[in-house]
């Protein structure tokens, strides 16, 4: 079963994250692939071992240092990469022109499935996929829990989160599938793995190359920290219906909640 995984490096959730204009300031910032694509390169590579045959391409947009995690989609067994690398597209790309790049890049690859994370875990926007499928003209199914695909690779049954419980939808192949946790349990990249990486064939585009001129339709004009937590208020007092009584004043007239 042939596969390509889109994937995306984002800040390390651990990182300690500075606001500045309208991004964040990038130095000493660690970088890591998308939590969320993980599950994504480990559900292509999955299907590839059962089906005992087809390659796995990552695809991802980014600047100079997403070949990290490029790499690291490599190192964990993907077989080989395209790596969409333009100044105009890689820092300041929104959903939609990331969604082009991503679909110009796809259009030119044999797959039988697309996997991506269900969202970004730097932006959150959580519309590549359903963008994704609409520009490569086949369905998409989101929040994909369970993938299970036929024989002759024709259909594909799974599993996918909605509010309240679960929904099982048989769709055809072709097909874009967003990754939910929950899926599977990414593996992680062995030493002759990462030794193997740095040999695999990578692919360099510019967005220009494969045809894509549309930039983005948004643009982030400021970022800014949430305010900082205000800290909590103690009715005293042993007078349980007079506690209750100022609890409901201070709800309807300070916080205006009800």
């Amino acid at each position: 079963m042939n596969t390509v995984v889109c994937i995306k490096q984002v800040p390390d959730t651990e990182t300690l994250i500075k606001v500045q204009g309208a991004g964040i300031v990038q130095d000493g910032v660690k970088w890591v692939m998308n939590p969320y694509d993980e599950f994504a390169v480990e559900e292509a590579l999955r299907q590839k071992e059962k089906m005992k045959a087809g390659a796995v391409t990552v695809v991802s947009l980014g600047p100079d240092r997403a070949i990290e995690a490029i790499r690291t989609a490599l190192a964990m067994g993907a077989d080989t990469a395209v790596h969409i690398n333009d100044a105009a597209f890689a820092e300041k790309a929104d959903p939609y022109a990331t969604a082009a790049a991503l679909a110009a890049a796809v259009k030119g690859l044999t797959y039988d499935a697309v996997f991506v994370g269900k969202q970004a875990i730097d932006d959150d926007a959580g519309q590549v996929p359903a963008m994704l499928g609409e520009m490569l003209g086949i369905p998409v199914v989101t929040m994909v829990i369970k993938f299970d695909v036929a024989d002759d690779k024709s259909k594909a049954t799974v599993t996918r989160e909605v509010e309240g419980g679960v929904a099982v939808i048989e769709v055809p192949l072709p097909a874009v599938f967003s990754a939910q946790k929950g899926l599977n349990e990414p593996r992680y990249a062995s030493l002759p793995g990462i030794m193997k990486a740095k040999k695999k064939p990578v692919d360099a585009k510019t967005a220009a190359a494969l045809g894509v001129t549309e930039g983005p339709k948004t643009v982030v004009k400021e970022m800014s920290l949430p305010p900082a937590r205000q800290a909590g208020k103690k009715i005293a007092g042993d007078d349980a219906a007079a506690k209750a009584k100022e609890l409901a004043r201070i709800l309807h007239e300070d916080v205006k909640a009800v």
